[in-house]
C-alpha cells in the first residue's frame, strides 16, 4: 500500500541524519517562501482574509507573516494564500506544482503551535516536499488539464508537513494523508478571470492539511487507499497514473534539492519566453522600436493558460505571455512593479504586445512537464531575423539562482514590508534554522514584533 510506504519514510525522517545538502536546500526553500509571503501579506486576498477571520487573530500560538498572532489553521490559511499571491513562489517542475505555499505554510503554523524547534520545522518541510512532489509526478501531466496542483497535490504536502511537525506516529501519519486526499481541490477555471481564487488554493490546501493532521493526531481515520483506490484521488483526477513514481527513490533522491526559484514575478509558464527574449534584446541591444514581430513557440500546457493578448487587470496580466514579454522588452525585467496601474497602461508595452505571436510547438509540448522550453524569433524593422532557443528557465535546476541571488531576491521583496533591519534579521535566522530552539522567528515591522 502506498500509504504504508509513505509513512515508513516520514517517520524515519523525523530522526534520520539528513545530508547537509538537503538541509541547505530546505533552508533555501523556506527563504524563498518568505520572499513570496511578505509582499503577499499586504495585498488581497490576505488582507481580506484577516478581516474575514478576525475572531481567530490576536490569539493562538501561530503567527502571520508580519508577526500577528493567529490560531494554527487560520495562520496556515492566510499565509498559504499570501505566499501564492504575488506569483514569486517556488516550483517543482516535474510535478508542475508550487509546493512552498501549502507545505511551508502548514509546517510553520503547526510547528509554532506545537512548540517545535527550527530543525523539526525543517524536517516537516522536507517530508512535505518529498511526499507531495512524488504524488504530483504520478498524476501529471493529465491532472493539469483541469486541476491546479498547488490546491490538489499541495493538500498532501500540507498534511505530510503538519503531521511531521506534530511528531505523529506511523498510523497517524497514514490517516493524515488518507483524510486530506478527499479534501484536495482547485480548478483551473480560477485562473481565467480577475478572481482571487487561485491564491486561495494554496491557503485552502495548507488549512486542509493542518486539519487532517491535527484530526489524525487525535485518532480520526481516513481511507488508506485514497491515492490509488478505484474511486480515489489519482483515478478521479488523472489518466493512467503512474503509482511507481509515488515512492521512487523516496528518502534517497531528494526533490527539494532541485526546486525552481522564480526570477520573474509572474506565471512560471512565461519564463522561458521572457528569458529567451531578454537574451536576444540584450545581445543585440534592441529597443522596442527596432522590433517588427516577436514569435514565441512554447509548450501547449503552458500556452493554454498564458496566451492572453488582452489581459484585464493585474491578475490576468501575470498570466499573459504577451504582456509579460512586452514589459520585459520595454523595462528589462518583470518584477512586482510590472503590474502597477501605470505600467499596465504603458503605450510602449501595449503596442509591442500587438507584435507578439504565440504558437504551441509539438516537440516542446511533449517535453512538458519535465522541460519548459521556448523558441524565440525576433524580426527587426531593418529586416533581420534573430533566433534563440531557451531550453530552461533562469531559476530551474539547470540554471539555478545562487545563494547570493536568492538573498538578493529576499531582500528586494521583504524590505518594503518589514524594513531593512527586519529583513536582514529574519534572513540571518532562516539561514540558521536547524540550530534554532524554536520555529518562531523575530520579525520587525513597524510596531509589530514577534520575539523568537
Amino acid at each position: 500500500m502506498l500509504m504504508q510506504q509513505l509513512a515508513d519514510y516520514a517517520i524515519n525522517e523525523q530522526t534520520a541524519k539528513l545530508p547537509a545538502e538537503v538541509i541547505h536546500h530546505a533552508k533555501r526553500a523556506v527563504i524563498d517562501w518568505y520572499a513570496a509571503l511578505l509582499p503577499g501579506s499586504i495585498v488581497a486576498p490576505a488582507t481580506l482574509l484577516e478581516q474575514a477571520f478576525a475572531d481567530d487573530l490576536d490569539r493562538g500560538k501561530a503567527r502571520l507573516a508580519r508577526g500577528r498572532r493567529a490560531t494554527v489553521r487560520t495562520a496556515a490559511l492566510i499565509n498559504g494564500a499570501a505566499s501564492h499571491s504575488v506569483e514569486f513562489d517556488d516550483i517543482h517542475r516535474d510535478s508542475g506544482y508550487h509546493p512552498g505555499s501549502p507545505t511551508i505554510s502548514a509546517a510553520l503554523a503547526t510547528a509554532q503551535g506545537s512548540g517545535a524547534t527550527g530543525e523539526q520545522f525543517l524536517r516537516a518541510v522536507i517530508v512535505g516536499y518529498e511526499t507531495s512532489t512524488r504524488i504530483g509526478e504520478a498524476v501529471m501531466p493529465s491532472h493539469y488539464n483541469f486541476w491546479h496542483t498547488t490546491g490538489t497535490v499541495g493538500s498532501f504536502g500540507a498534511a505530510a508537513s503538519a503531521a511531521t511537525a506534530l511528531r505523529v506516529n506511523h498510523e497517524q501519519f497514514m490517516h493524515a494523508l488518507a483524510t486530506v486526499g478527499t479534501f484536495a481541490a482547485g480548478l483551473q477555471q480560477a485562473f481565467l478571470s480577475q478572481a482571487m481564487s487561485k491564491p486561495l488554493h494554496g491557503g485552502h490546501a495548507a488549512d486542509a492539511g493542518v486539519l487532517a493532521a491535527m484530526a489524525a493526531s487525535k485518532g480520526v481515520t481516513g481511507a488508506l487507499d485514497i491515492i490509488e483506490g478505484k474511486k480515489g484521488f489519482a483515478h478521479a483526477m488523472s489518466v493512467n497514473p503512474d503509482f511507481a513514481k509515488v515512492t521512487k527513490d523516496l528518502g534517497r533522491d531528494y526533490h527539494i534539492n532541485v526546486m525552481t526559484f522564480k526570477n520573474h514575478g509572474c506565471c512560471g509558464h512565461t519564463f522561458p519566453s521572457i528569458d529567451g527574449v531578454l537574451h536576444l534584446v540584450e545581445q543585440n541591444k534592441l529597443k522596442p522600436a527596432d522590433i517588427k514581430q516577436i514569435k514565441l513557440a512554447t509548450y501547449k500546457a503552458g500556452l493554454d493558460i498564458i496566451d492572453n493578448a488582452t489581459p484585464e487587470g493585474e491578475y490576468q496580466a501575470k498570466f499573459s505571455l504577451q504582456y509579460t514579454v512586452a514589459h520585459a522588452v520595454v523595462y528589462g525585467s518583470v518584477r512586482l512593479n510590472a503590474f502597477s496601474t501605470e505600467r499596465m497602461k504603458d503605450r510602449a508595452v501595449r503596442e509591442l504586445m500587438k507584435k507578439i505571436v504565440c504558437v504551441a510547438d509539438p516537440v516542446f509540448s511533449k517535453g512538458y512537464p519535465n522541460q519548459r522550453a521556448s523558441q524565440v524569433d525576433i524580426e527587426t524593422v531593418d529586416g533581420r531575423t534573430l533566433s534563440h532557443f531557451q531550453p530552461y528557465r533562469k531559476g530551474d535546476p539547470e540554471l539555478p539562482l545562487t545563494d547570493a541571488e536568492l538573498n538578493s531576491k529576499f531582500m528586494e521583496l521583504a524590505e518594503p514590508v518589514i524594513g531593512e533591519r527586519g529583513s536582514k534579521r529574519l534572513l540571518e535566522q532562516l539561514w540558521m534554522l536547524e540550530k534554532l530552539p524554536t520555529a518562531e522567528f523575530e520579525i520587525l515591522s513597524g510596531d509589530v514584533r514577534a520575539a523568537g
